[in-house]
């Protein structure tokens, strides 16, 4: 009896104590649920949602287990894992969810979150995977990740992150996957990588990491792939790379600064399947062991010094994939065994020293998908039965080779073709229509070949059936013979073509009107042809249009104001036309205008002060028109000019000051217009100025002292002025020689002109000479009657005396530089009379009828001089009824000329030894 009571009594306590631990667990889970719910409630207050499938899905109506996005374990209900990825939410990472400890996976890759990681994630210690790739998170690698040991996978790839990854890639003992490419971390790598044991996949691509790779890295026998491709490593790579890599399939290191040879030893990576190390410094021979490399599917490496020629044993690699060695100096032939690689999908050898003909083989890859063999000196013919076993290839590269023949119409097989480029070679015969058949094509540029038109009517009928591509984006086909006409249904063309080059290519036609269809042109080049007519008003459709070039053709009427409605336009030439007229004043409103070209017209005005406050423009020329009018202070806001051209115009009055505020301009040519006044002490603040041209103008004074100081300054021209004083010699003046110079009125200083008196003695002489004007004025005057009386009287005997051999003295006549130019056609050959030891003799006819000889001395030969002072002398003593009379003279420091009486009859030589006809 006592022991049923006992046994009675034990069973009640054991079920209060099962009672009471029940509802204990239960309250503490209802706890823990508590925490993870709040959890994900913060998690949700800051996310945006655009399609509102989390604010609606999470719902405290129904268990967070069920949530989207949320996975909870099985034994303790609490939330395992966190998926978002690729929901399209933006957002931040509150530090509420570092209360999630039973959180072993976070991925939210593929979406929009931004802002830094809290430091509470660091609470996680049951975390193993964290993604967060493909978002906008900044800030330091967390330093507190370190005591996250339990995690294997960490990818921040893609993101905003920055600093230096030293000592923050340590204590990772299960780590094996680091993902933190695409981000802007910065610095060196210390050899901390033997902390690793476990790491197979480190890519760290694309950041701006320093310095040296660490060797102790290619002692992790676990790695599959290593990735620093895009930074700026630099050194060598070891020479027994691969000893302790028995694993590694991966190695990415393109786009870096390595340099030395490629280790042979990268032949002991048994399983590698992907080299790539292009762009770097390497240099020497290809290693022979990488062709035995069976399991390589990609070789990359283009952009290096290398030596050799594709050996035939390519062909060892049956599972090559992608073969890429541009612009890495290989020379030799393509060997046929290229054409074996049945797995071979791109062929990437361009901009090499490769000659001879494309292997037959290789246009029967049905694998084949690109193919660029571009700036080699291959040659020969392309196939006949070129794209009939090509169905998979989409990019075709010639372009710069010495290919010839004819596109055969069978290139259209290749269905798939959206690319086509076979410009600077030198094919010949018409363009197929068939071409239209390729209704992938994108881009097909046939440029500076010798292709041309067959059809009678000599309508570029191949444009007609490019129409059919309906995804054309790049039609050039300018450099060929082609000597047609556009075709009016131009418009056809595809509406996404955004580049269109036809320049010398002979069109002869207007502009169709309906080209204004291709409303997505980006750019447009027509240059150098035999266009005509007008352009056409459709061009308002152009609102995408970025550059155009139409100059060297013959067309007309004034420049439409359409232009100014292009809201994106940045380059406008349209020199060398017949356009005549005014300059829209609308063009100052096109803000964008980087490049205009109106050169070589018979535009007659540019008054708009618009235009001038085109602030970022950067080349004008507008040389060889007729413009008229001064230039206005407002030249000034050109801040960002750095090529400027007005010669050949009418512009008058003076070079504005405020000239001097280009100061990024390099070139400035303002040569033959009417400019007058001084040259402005202010373009010594033009400090970039390496041409400057300001010949044939009316300009005067001095050349500024301050030019000295232009550092750069390589092309300097003041001839045919009025300029005097000394020649600068300091700076860029010193390289200058009389050519920069000639037909000024006095200057001086230089070796092939006078000297210039000193400055002391040139103030000397004036304050003497004001001194003695003020103290002896009034002899002078006196001198001054006394002169005339005894000249006169000296004048009457001569008139009285007997001598019948002398002819009366002339009074002297003014001839100034200018016009004794003028009246020679600017002493050019066709009035050259003759030539002798100091100077050559001109004839010219002055306004009024009057003919005279002119000779110019040559002032760069000894002896000049004085041959002009003592010509001067003797002539002007002389008279003779048989000697030319001396009529003026024309003297000034760089030029000195004697002006005779022309004589009709020929010279005394011609008298003496005329033949008789």
């Amino acid at each position: 009896m006592q022991r049923t009571y006992f046994l009675f009594v034990a069973a009640l306590l054991l079920l209060h104590f099962i009672t009471t631990s029940s509802a204990s667990a239960s309250v503490a889970n209802n706890q823990n649920n508590t925490i993870d719910l709040n959890a994900l409630l913060a998690f949700k207050s800051t996310i945006f949602d655009p399609q509102r499938i989390i604010p609606t899905n999470w719902s405290t109506s129904t268990s967070v287990c069920n949530w989207i996005g949320i996975t909870c374990n099985a034994r303790h209900h609490r939330v395992a894992a966190i998926d978002l990825s690729y929901m399209g939410i933006a957002g931040t990472i509150p530090p509420q969810l570092g209360n999630l400890s039973f959180l072993v996976r976070l991925n939210v890759m593929n979406n929009s979150f931004h802002g830094h990681l809290p430091t509470e994630l660091s609470h996680l210690r049951r975390l193993k995977y964290i993604n967060l790739e493909d978002n906008a998170f900044e800030g330091e690698l967390p330093s507190w990740l370190g005591g996250l040991t339990a995690l294997q996978y960490l990818s921040f790839r893609d993101n905003g992150f920055s600093g230096s990854l030293s000592g923050r890639l340590s204590n990772f003992t299960n780590l094996e996957t680091i993902r933190l490419g695409f981000n802007f971390f910065t610095g060196n790598l210390s050899e901390e990588f033997s902390a690793l044991p476990k790491l197979t996949v480190l890519d760290i691509q694309h950041n701006q990491l320093v310095g040296p790779l660490p060797w102790d890295l290619f002692n992790l026998s676990s790695l599959q792939i290593i990735s620093f491709t895009n930074n700026s490593l630099l050194g060598y790579l070891p020479a027994h790379i691969c000893d302790h890599l028995p694993q590694l399939k991966g190695l990415y290191l393109s786009w870096n600064y390595f340099e030395g040879e490629i280790p042979s030893g990268i032949g002991e990576c048994s399983i590698l399947q992907v080299l790539s190390l292009s762009y770097n410094k390497f240099r020497g021979y290809i290693p022979k062991e990488i062709w035995n490399l069976t399991t390589l599917t990609q070789i990359i490496l283009g952009g290096n010094d290398l030596t050799g020629e594709i050996p035939k044993a390519i062909d060892n690699l049956y599972n090559l994939e992608i073969l890429a060695m541009e612009r890495a100096n290989v020379t030799g032939i393509i060997p046929q065994e290229v054409g074996n690689l049945s797995k071979l999908e791109v062929l990437h050898i361009g901009e090499n020293r490769l000659r001879g003909p494309i292997p037959l083989k290789l246009f029967n890859s049905s694998t084949v998908r690109l193919i660029a063999l571009t700036r080699n000196d291959l040659s020969g013919e392309l196939p006949s039965t070129i794209g009939a076993f090509l169905p998979n290839l989409e990019e075709l590269y010639l372009e710069g080779n010495e290919f010839t023949g004819t596109i055969l119409t069978s290139i259209s097989n290749a269905s798939r073709l959206r690319m086509l480029h076979l410009g600077m070679n030198h094919f010949t015969g018409a363009i197929p229509h068939s071409l239209g058949n390729m209704r992938l094509l994108e881009q097909f540029a046939i440029w500076q070949n010798n292709f041309s038109e067959d059809s009678l009517s000599k309508e570029l009928s191949f444009i007609i059936s490019l129409s059919n591509c309906k995804h054309l984006r790049r039609l050039w086909i300018g450099k060929n013979p082609l000597n047609g006409f556009l075709p009016k249904s131009i418009g056809n063309l595809s509406s996404s073509l955004q580049s269109f080059h036809a320049s010398s290519c002979g069109i002869k036609s207007e502009i169709p009107s309906s080209i204004g269809n291709l409303s997505n042109l980006v750019e447009l080049f027509f240059e150098n042809n035999s266009l005509t007519g007008l352009i056409p008003t459709t061009i308002k459709w152009f609102l995408k249009l970025q550059r155009i070039d139409l100059s060297n053709n013959q067309i007309l009427g004034a420049i439409p104001s359409e232009f100014c409605n292009l809201p994106n336009l940045g380059e406008l030439r349209l020199g060398q036309n017949m356009f005549s007229g005014m300059v829209p004043s609308c063009l100052g409103n096109v803000t964008t205008l980087r490049y205009v070209y109106l050169n070589s017209n018979n535009l007659s005005s540019m008054r708009p002060k618009s235009f001038w406050s085109l602030r970022y423009i950067l080349e004008l020329d507008m040389s060889g028109n007729y413009l008229t009018g001064s230039l206005p202070a407002e030249i000034g806001n050109f801040k960002a000019l750095v090529y400027l051209n007005l010669s050949n115009n009418q512009y008058l009055g003076r070079i504005p000051s405020t000239i001097g505020a280009l100061q990024d301009l390099q070139e400035l040519s303002l040569e033959r217009n009417k400019l007058q006044g001084l040259i402005p002490d202010s373009m010594k603040n033009m400090l970039q100025l390496r041409h400057l041209d300001l010949s044939f103008n009316n300009l005067e004074g001095e050349i500024p002292n301050s030019l000295q100081v232009l550092p750069d300054l390589q092309y300097f021209n003041v001839s045919y002025n009025r300029l005097r004083g000394p020649i600068p010699h300091g700076g860029p003046f010193a390289n200058f020689t009389n050519l920069s110079f000639l037909s000024n009125e006095a200057l001086c200083g230089a070796p092939w002109l006078q000297p210039c008196a000193s400055t002391f003695e040139h103030e000397s002489r004036t304050k003497r000479i004001v001194m003695i004007v003020l103290l002896t004025s009034e002899s002078v005057i006196l001198a001054l009657v006394i002169s005339i009386f005894l000249m006169r009287l000296k004048l009457r005997k001569k008139t009285l005396a007997p001598n019948q051999n002398l002819l009366p003295m002339a009074t002297f006549e003014r001839a100034s530089f200018h016009e004794l130019r003028q009246i020679t056609n600017g002493f050019s050959e066709s009035n050259l009379l003759g030539s002798g030891s100091f100077g050559s003799v001109y004839k010219g006819i002055r306004e009024n009828g009057m003919v005279w000889a002119i000779k110019v001395f040559d002032l760069q030969l000894e002896g000049a001089f004085k041959s002009f002072d003592r010509e001067c002398e003797v002539l002007s003593c002389l008279r003779h009824r048989n000697l030319t009379r001396v009529i003026t003279a024309c003297s000034s420091l760089d030029f000195k000329a004697l002006v005779l009486e022309y004589m009709p009859n020929g010279s005394l030589e011609k008298w003496l030894h005329f033949t008789v006809t």
